[in-house]
């Protein structure tokens, strides 16, 4: 998945224990000397990078240092979202938000000011002391989303950062991690996270995730890894998402579900809990899509079902139209219904 060749590193970042330790697992990369982990032209602003999208999350690695440490409210997925301890990612979904911050190519930003990322979100759970009431996060601990701009189990093959996160929240009886993933690590089985971790794994129907999950495990070897996940201590949610509305989409999601409830064992069933989230979608990337990747275009740039959604960020994307929106969302719940009885949804949108 990757073979780092260039390092572009903030001189902060270089000089901390974690940077040190992420130089020395590629020794033989080049380091490129940056000022701002942002501004990186070659990697984040050249439109030819459209066609080398890949070769560069392969190829480059990025070294900063997290200046702005917050934690915010969130209540759909998680209690909270905590600070990012990278952003980017070597995978490439032609669907993915994170690269629209930046532009283009977005490989792996590293932040190795990891300790002080730990101490403000240990400072965050201390201060809200256990939680009283149940929600759609979780009915008893805070749900802290670890990895809102990057896939944390392809992080955890650059550095200890998310295990370092991880190994805060298994010594904190009132919270709990969270992250979605589309990549299977087995390296963290090994973790012991005594269930104060919860993956979600995503996924779709293996014919839609062919063409637009690119570079990334597949969904029959994300379903595969689900029993293992639970016997090894960690709680098991699925993403259903994108829901992507192709021309098949019903069929090609009620198979995927029966594949789910055949695949899976009773101790995984028993905890099993889903997030519903239909396709959001962007104009800027659509261009950029056009360049490197038109295919996937066609599943999901369909102008005569969509419209314009400002999203809590800013950002002007485009989604399915409200009242088509909501048909799909129902149809869906009630094919997990049918389909996955075992299996709750926390919510849907």
């Amino acid at each position: 998945m990757l073979e780092v060749r260039r390092i572009y590193a903030e001189e902060a970042a270089l000089a901390l224990p974690r940077g040190q330790e992420i130089v020395a697992r590629w020794p033989e990369a080049t380091i490129v000397p940056v000022a701002s982990h942002w501004q990186i032209p070659e990697l984040h602003g050249d439109e030819a990078n459209a066609s080398r999208w890949v070769r560069i999350k392969t190829e480059a690695l990025v070294l900063g240092v997290k200046k702005s440490l917050v934690t915010r409210p969130n209540g759909r997925s998680a209690d909270f979202i905590a600070p990012s301890t990278a952003h980017g990612c070597a995978m490439a979904c032609a669907y993915c938000y994170v690269p629209r911050r930046k532009g283009y190519s977005n490989p792996i930003t590293v932040f190795a000011n990891i300790e002080q990322i730990t101490r403000h979100v240990a400072r965050h759970i201390n201060k809200q002391g256990p939680k009283r009431e149940p929600n759609q996060c979780d009915d008893e601990s805070w749900v802290y989303d670890i990895g809102e701009n990057s896939d944390c189990s392809v992080d955890a093959r650059v550095s200890d950062n998310v295990r370092d996160l991880c190994d805060l929240f298994r010594m904190s009886p009132t919270a709990k991690a969270s992250f979605a993933t589309k990549h299977v690590n087995r390296d963290l089985l090994d973790w012991d996270p005594l269930g104060r971790v919860r993956i979600r794994f995503s996924v779709m129907p293996e014919e839609t995730a062919k063409v637009t999950d690119i570079r990334t495990s597949s969904i029959r070897e994300r379903l595969a890894a689900i029993d293992d996940f639970v016997e090894a201590g960690y709680e098991v949610h699925l993403n259903l998402s994108p829901v992507i509305l192709t021309p098949t989409w019903r069929e090609d999601w009620t198979q995927l579900l029966r594949e789910i409830d055949d695949t899976i064992g009773p101790a995984a069933k028993a905890q099993l809990k889903a997030e519903v989230i239909l396709l959001t979608h962007n104009a800027a990337l659509h261009d950029v899509n056009l360049r490197w990747h038109p295919r996937a275009e066609d599943l999901l740039w369909t102008p005569e079902r969509q419209e314009t959604k400002v999203s809590e960020n800013g950002a002007v994307n485009v989604r399915y139209e409200r009242a088509l929106k909501a048909a799909a969302v129902a149809e869906l719940r009630a094919i997990v219904a049918r389909e996955l009885p075992a299996c709750t949804i926390r919510y849907a949108f």
